[in-house]
């Protein structure tokens, strides 16, 4: 199968960009330091190809209804230019995906992104379950970009002249960028503050350097190895890792995106049943002994060296200066400041159950 381009894959490789498929794209893993690229993000801006997301359109007098059924989320509760955090449930209990829908126009026209790796999936998905509203695919048409760091914000109202300082976290307007159509969302992966833009694809390198250019603070393009970084720190759930096609939602901590008392939607009393009786929970974990915490490493019971879980995702915080980890325990093993054992290579290492997320950010603070 040939491997996807977004269209800034010129710009990527012009800045030197490592490249590596991922989703079946072509994308920059880094451009630099993974470390440096990191902490550019969390004390600049960073600038993220994300192009690779899917973006499907849910429109018509079933828009509403359709959305209702398929997410775990209130869709009514959104009004336009607002967007909210949600969930694809499956029929088993488990996640076919998670999504961020954006309200355009409240009752009849939605735009909902969608993971990479999920996108057909997804809209097959979405299809399948329909409740009669009219669901394209508009991937092919949007790029995005992802600009993100505490200066974020200054850089989009100088180079849109849009007055951003009012908008709070998932909020977002529409306007035209060089003669095409535009959205700029108060969204990110990162926990700093800035936003994602939506920008029809003949406009995306256009927009790329310009942004790279600002003079209102250092603007540097960064990878997906310091996105996950980014990510981890903060705990962000990462479909095929922390939440997957069996993974309950409550046990992964995200039980406020779930709103049964609104609405009814797809597998609604088997995610239910779970919270009466949760068996495990996603936590996350610093280390007490030498070592990194990598994806698949077990997690044992302290006491009886069992394997009782495995890491979803773990890294060497480049914001810390030590590892962190994240991965699902058994419920009597998720309290704060409970010991837990990780293999590393054979090697029985100590951690403890931490509070998340495991930095303050600019968005935070």
């Amino acid at each position: 199968m040939e491997i996807k381009k977004t269209p800034l894959y010129q710009e990527h490789l012009k800045q030197g960009a490592k490249m590596v498929n991922f989703a079946g794209w072509s994308m920059p893993i880094s451009y630099s330091q993974l470390i440096e690229e990191h902490l550019h993000v969390r004390q600049h801006v960073g600038l993220f190809d994300v192009s690779h997301m899917g973006e499907v359109r849910v429109q018509g007098e079933k828009a509403l209804d359709t959305l209702q059924w398929l997410t775990t989320n209130d869709v009514s509760k959104i009004s336009q230019g607002q967007a909210q955090y949600s969930l694809l449930p499956n029929f088993q209990g488990g996640l076919v995906d998670d999504i961020i829908v954006y309200c355009m126009i409240h009752n009849r026209d939605y735009l909902v992104c969608v993971n990479a790796a999920n996108k057909d999936k997804d809209f097959a998905w979405m299809k399948e379950n329909n409740k009669g509203a009219e669901i394209t695919d508009e991937s092919d048409h949007w790029a995005q970009i992802a600009v993100q760091g505490p200066q974020a914000i200054r850089v989009c109202e100088k180079l849109f002249n849009l007055d951003l300082s009012a908008m709070p976290p998932f909020n977002f307007i529409s306007f035209s960028y060089k003669g095409s159509a535009a959205i700029l969302a108060t969204t990110g992966y990162t926990g700093e503050k800035g936003c994602e833009v939506f920008i029809e694809k003949n406009r995306a390198a256009d927009l790329w350097i310009d942004l790279l250019k600002s003079e209102v603070a250092s603007v540097k393009p960064i990878g997906l190895g310091a996105r996950d970084t980014l990510r981890t720190e903060m705990k962000y759930s990462l479909y095929g890792h922390e939440i997957n096609d069996t993974s309950n939602p409550f046990e992964a901590g995200l039980g406020w995106a779930i709103k049964p008392a609104a609405k009814d939607f797809i597998n609604k009393e088997k995610i239910l049943a779970y919270q009466k009786n949760p068996t495990r929970k996603l936590i996350g974990f610093t280390m007490i002994d030498k070592g990194i915490p990598r994806e698949n490493y077990p997690i044992m019971d302290p006491t009886t060296k069992e394997v009782i879980g495995h890491v979803t995702s773990g890294t060497h915080s480049p914001s810390l200066g030590e590892p962190v980890g994240i991965g699902y325990v058994p419920t009597r093993l998720a309290q704060l400041g409970q010991e837990i054992l990780i293999d590393i290579r054979g090697r029985a290492a100590k951690a403890v159950v931490a509070k998340t997320p495991f930095v303050k950010t600019s968005l935070s603070q």
